[in-house]
């Protein structure tokens, strides 16, 4: 280790945990050695008479059961499997130019180089320590000469110490140049440094085994026996834990500190301009994700080129944002991605594991779980996504009783139409019976539908002025435009939810192996799934725009020439004569919220469509 003033506070730290590793094990045989000391004092006449031999005896008994409590507490925390961050592992022979990258990197810095490379669909970097013997594949049987028989040293081998895995985001190899990517690895590989400081190295042993005996501790679907023992065991491991958590937090600090201060010397000035690209790629991952990603997989797609994706998001926000003209310029350098042997492979499973960690998606694609290129993401996606929320939509007003347009003026198609939706949000209000008895009408539908939701279970309001129910929010106001809009807005999220529980359970599938790379699927259980919600569950409100919002989109694409397309910014998005329409958002918005429809009229007439024909859907 350094002579880093980092690295000797983090040392001392470090000195500081195993000194309350040492204090629980004092506390652990004080009693064996009282019991000893009555014991030899017994047996050499030097303690005799009176009740000594009696407490001799207890004393020898909680010494016992001390050292049984203590043996499997020790067990308990050396047998549990420390947390691992699911990665896509890379092997040196699918990019060995990227591990000649990062032991270069070390030899300057003078620091031990990681043991291996992995990728996470994340916009981070970090050392993770695996030498846990769960964590590694199992040691190779020794033989001798002789077939069949184990060798002298076979039956037990010791594990060499290992440095930790270099864990790299994906996006930063796709968008950022090498020598950028150099720049800003070079801190996070210098930590390997004090990570291989014995006293450092022993100290976060200690930290992490406690960490997973808790969480072994507090898992549930055990009998009433084992959960008492694992009880006291939770309370011992914990107890220490909150002793080591100070000293362990100063010593990582330290350890950063250290490893900030060797890397000062290494591309100084470029790692402040890669710094600049960190907080980009960054920002165009989590648009790419919450914008472009989540809708394809709540369709059963996901993008199998997220990270190529996420070079398309920042270039177009370089051409929208002229703060960002300098960055398109870069795209001529050698790209980071280039030190892989096959980009698109290890692109593939970054995006399969992104999909796995953000939205809970098989671990294995299928027929109901298909990869999508960016290219088919319009027809894919958008237009799929749009036509099966349309006729989600549809189907609910079927179970509301809602008929079909009564004008004489338009014949009455049967079918889905765009005018059945906006004539059933729009329509004048009747008399206070009349709507009384459509509310009873309505709830008597609905309760038919099967969805279990009734609209008194929405949290509906009165309106003092009209009578009318509508859905307000926490501060009292109303949010939808009517009773009828509030109805459907219920409607439509007891449908998706009925829809959401009646699908398949995912299961998890195996990791990747040096040939093909893939997610390793070990170490973590389906039930964490999602790891990382994305969002929140849409509210009703969200639900029934989005859902007017599709229908609008087919009744313009089938009946005006519009086309589904992509905004790698925005995510899906409608084309009209090959130019977004950025103002139909606001226009539905007033419908749901204000029951004004006459905005999206005028945009519908504006653009040529016609409401009273049927569209198609899924």
């Amino acid at each position: 280790m350094g002579v880093e003033v980092g690295a000797q506070a983090a040392r001392s730290r470090a000195l500081a945990v195993l000194r309350i590793r040492s204090r629980a094990l004092a506390v652990a045989l004080l009693p064996a050695a009282v019991a000893v000391v009555l014991l030899v004092g017994g047996s050499t006449g030097h303690i005799t008479g009176g009740s000594w031999p009696v407490t001799s005896w207890i004393v020898t008994v909680i010494a016992a059961l001390v050292l049984l409590a203590a043996a499997g507490i020790a067990l308990v925390v050396a047998r549990a499997r420390p947390a691992v961050s699911p990665t896509v592992p890379i092997a040196e022979a699918s990019a060995p130019d990227l591990y000649r990258l990062v032991r270069d990197l070390a030899d300057r810095l003078d620091v031990p180089p990681p043991s291996a490379i992995a990728l996470t669909p994340d916009c981070d970097s970090w050392l993770e320590d695996r030498t846990h013997p769960a964590h590694g594949p199992p040691p190779p049987e020794h033989r001798d000469e002789i077939a069949g028989a184990r060798g002298v040293g076979g039956g037990r081998s010791r594990r060499a110490p290992a440095a930790p895995v270099l864990v790299i985001g994906s996006p930063f190899l796709w968008w950022m140049r090498v020598g950028e990517l150099r720049a800003v690895l070079a801190p996070v590989v210098a930590g390997t440094g004090p990570s291989a400081h014995p006293d450092i190295a022993a100290a976060r042993r200690f930290v992490r085994g406690l960490d997973a005996a808790v969480a072994v501790t507090s898992e549930p679907a055990r009998g009433p026996l084992a959960r008492t023992v694992l009880a006291g065991v939770g309370w011992v491991t914990r107890l220490l834990l909150r002793s080591c958590r100070g000293h362990a937090a100063e010593m990582e600090r330290g350890v950063a500190a250290a490893a900030a201060e060797r890397a000062q010397a290494v591309d100084y000035g470029l790692r402040i301009v890669a710094q600049e690209q960190v907080g980009l790629a960054y920002a165009g991952w989590d648009r790419l994700l919450t914008r472009v990603a989540l809708p394809a997989w709540r369709m059963g797609r996901w993008p199998a080129r997220l990270d190529a994706g996420v070079v398309a998001a920042l270039t177009e926000l370089s051409r929208r944002d002229r703060l960002a003209e300098g960055f398109a310029s870069r795209l001529g350098e050698r790209p980071a991605c280039d030190l892989l042997e096959e980009p698109g492979s290890v692109d593939e499973a970054a995006s399969l594991l992104a999909a796995r960690l953000f939205h809970g998606g098989p671990a294995e694609p299928g027929p109901d779980w298909a990869p999508v290129d960016w290219q088919e993401y319009p027809d894919e996606v958008v237009d799929r996504t749009w036509r099966t929320e349309a006729a989600r939509l549809h189907r609910v007003l079927d179970a509301l009783g809602v008929r079909h347009p009564t004008d004489p003026t338009q014949p009455d198609q049967g079918g889905p139409t765009l005018a059945r939706v906006l004539d059933h949000l729009t329509a004048p209000a009747t008399s206070a019976t009349g709507d009384a008895d459509l509310s009873v009408d309505r709830r008597e539908a609905y309760g038919q539908s099967g969805t279990g939701v009734s609209l008194s279970e929405t949290g509906t309001g009165t309106d003092a002025g009209t009578g009318t129910e509508v859905e307000v929010g926490e501060d009292g106001e109303p949010v939808l435009g009517s009773e009828r809009t509030a109805a459907l807005a219920a409607g439509l999220s007891a449908e998706l939810a009925r829809e959401e529980a009646a699908a398949p359970a995912v299961a998890s599938g195996p990791g990747g192996s040096a040939e093909q790379p893939g997610p390793d699927w070990s170490f973590w259980d389906d039930g964490m799934l999602p790891l990382f919600p994305l969002q929140p569950p849409r509210s009703g409100r969200e639900l029934l725009a989005d859902h007017l919002t599709a229908m609008v989109c087919c009744a313009a694409m089938d009946t005006a020439g519009a086309a589904p397309g992509l905004d790698w910014l925005d995510g899906p998005a409608l084309l009209v004569d090959g130019v977004r329409a950025v103002d139909l958002g606001p226009r539905v918005l007033t419908l749901v919220e204000d029951g004004d429809p006459e905005p999206l009229r005028d945009w519908l007439r504006h653009l040529g469509v016609r409401p009273e024909k049927p569209v198609r859907l899924v």
